[in-house]
């Protein structure tokens, strides 16, 4: 249960981090406020239900596009967040390829370094509980 909360908190917060990354470098992707966090936790959930699916269907299909899973299933959840919410607005084409690149970059770096971050901090309590000394 603490490992699924913990992915569900990653997923979140890359998600978080990549939408709003995204609107401070792109000018014509612009994230509401008021609709933001239900569009980020839709496009986390998206996300994270979305890659397993296409990688499924990929690797049956079309292996070569395997490498570009992320991609697309960064657009596609990008996609469904702005015909759902109010709180995502994407605006020219230019705009969508890049909001795509950097969105599944940043959350890519997220899905790599923070749950080295969470693990760092449970390996620290569980060895300050049994008294190991920490180094």
């Amino acid at each position: 249960m603490v490992r699924f909360l913990i992915r569900a908190a990653i997923f979140l917060v890359s998600a978080a981090l990549g939408l709003l990354v995204a609107a401070w470098l792109l000018p014509t992707f612009q994230l509401s406020w008021g609709g933001a966090l239900v569009s980020i936790v839709l496009f986390a959930i998206l996300q994270s239900v979305l890659s397993p699916f296409i990688a499924k269907l990929a690797a049956r299909n079309a292996p070569a596009f395997l490498g570009g899973i992320g991609l697309v299933s960064t657009f596609l959840a990008l996609l469904v967040a702005t015909l759902f919410t109010g709180g995502l607005n994407i605006s020219g084409w230019q705009t969508w390829v890049l909001a795509t690149i950097v969105v599944w970059l940043v959350t890519a770096l997220c899905s790599f370094f923070l749950p080295m971050i969470f693990l760092r901090e449970k390996v620290k309590r569980v060895r300050g509980s049994r008294g190991t000394p920490l180094v």
